[in-house]
């Protein structure tokens, strides 16, 4: 287990990254097509072929999942993906024509500081062809692919992963590119919200706070820490929740609810009216869940948790890089880089 989403055999994870855009996307490639589905609670969504993985539409599963910066112009990645994928002779068979299916959901990050400067044609595209190409078992997180650009409240966002197992063998994982409102840290502390979660202190091992830090309840937001540095206030926090437990759509879609439950545990606030919090879930149907009545129960409990870390380890993990508008987690409170 390397705590990614990667450690479910099948899926395969790339990242393209523009520095001087301050953006880039993250794809997620499947060896086979997956079931999948999705769920948005957050109001400002940004998505692409979102509505066939409801579960009453045609097409019952997806090549590739692609998240990306650069708001609606950061759909056309999804495209270069598609470009990749067809080019390996990959998608829904209709007729003699194949046509790979990439969902796809951005975050706004076009305020951030980078060269958002292209002309006539979007870098997108290019992006999105490059992390499929790149696509692999082992990837970078924090400030790389869909996480170069992301900031929340006050500190650098960036992409998170992390992977559970359970007692029964089902493997549980995470991908998710965090760049909410809100924030991932309670009040003026270091300490994530997500910290009853964490696993051999994967995002610092500080733990819970001794007492409640200060101004713990009040929703400090990105709009309150850009008023002296600027416009940087579009949000949202994009994911895909994945298993290797064989699941129908209905209950694919079942397990992004359950795994938003891990937005609400590490974000705060969370699902606002300006953020577009979306999560994708992927079945490779590789397992049987086990036969008793909670396990489905066991199952989306345990996706909740492992959002809730990769949240917090994408934070952890930012990097800086030139003209960042916020210091990462680290610049502002002294820690060790993240391994």
């Amino acid at each position: 287990m390397n705590n990614l989403i990667t450690d479910i055999d099948g899926l395969f994870v790339g990242n393209a990254t523009d520095e001087a855009l301050k953006s880039g996307t993250t794809t997620l490639v499947c060896r086979e097509a997956m079931v999948a589905s999705y769920a948005v609670l957050g109001g400002a969504p940004g998505t692409r072929d979102t509505d066939l993985l409801n579960p009453d539409q045609t097409v019952e599963r997806i090549d590739a999942i692609t998240l990306s910066g650069g708001s609606a112009f950061g759909l056309d990645a999804a495209g270069g993906a598609q470009g990749w994928l067809k080019q390996q002779g990959r998608g829904f068979a209709v007729g003699p024509i194949h046509v790979p299916i990439v969902p796809a959901a951005i975050l706004f990050d076009l305020a951030n500081g980078g060269n958002k400067d292209w002309g006539d044609r979007s870098p997108y595209w290019d992006l999105g062809w490059q992390s499929a190409e790149q696509a692999s078992t082992h990837f970078e997180l924090g400030s790389h692919g869909a996480g170069a650009g992301a900031l929340i409240a006050g500190i650098k966002g960036g992409l998170g992963s992390a992977s559970t197992r359970t007692a029964s063998g089902i493997t549980i994982g995470a991908l998710v590119a965090v760049n909410a409102l809100g924030q991932a840290t309670m009040g003026e502390s270091a300490h994530f919200w997500a910290a009853p979660f964490e696993q051999d202190g994967e995002f610092g091992g500080i733990g819970l706070p001794g007492s409640m830090p200060a101004h713990v309840a009040r929703p400090f937001t990105k709009m309150d820490a850009t008023k002296e540095q600027g416009p940087a206030n579009g949000n949202t926090t994009i994911g895909i929740i994945a298993t290797d437990a064989s699941l129908t759509k209905a209950a694919a879609r079942r397990l992004a609810i359950m795994a938003h439950d891990g937005f609400a545990r590490a974000l705060w606030p969370s699902h606002t009216p300006m953020d577009g919090d979306l999560i994708f879930a992927l079945s490779t149907g590789a397992k049987d869940l086990p036969d008793e009545d909670t396990a489905f129960i066991e199952l989306g409990a345990l996706a909740a948790a492992t959002m809730a870390r990769a949240i917090a380890r994408g934070v952890y993990c930012a990097t800086p890089r030139a003209n960042d508008r916020f210091p990462t987690w680290q610049q502002k409170f002294a820690a060790e880089s993240c391994a």
